[in-house]
């Protein structure tokens, strides 16, 4: 089941991500907790591709379950 980019970006704020920038259709995420620093950038399309939610997953470093796979 494909997810949207707002829905991606809900799943990155349970895990503690906060949105610190918006250009157009691009979403920058940023976390920060015990001296880990995490950022990722997530695009606001209508359907996310299995590759491009792999990859937020992998510089967010959380599994890809967090996001209802």
């Amino acid at each position: 089941m494909p997810i949207s980019g707002k829905e991606a970006v809900k799943a990155l704020e349970r895990n503690n991500f906060t949105v610190v920038n918006q250009r157009g259709p691009q979403v920058t995420l940023y976390m920060q907790a015990a001296g880990d620093r995490r950022m990722t950038p997530a695009p606001l399309h209508k359907e996310l591709k299995k590759g491009i939610l792999h990859g937020i997953a992998k510089l967010a470093r959380i599994d890809i379950k967090e996001f209802g796979l």
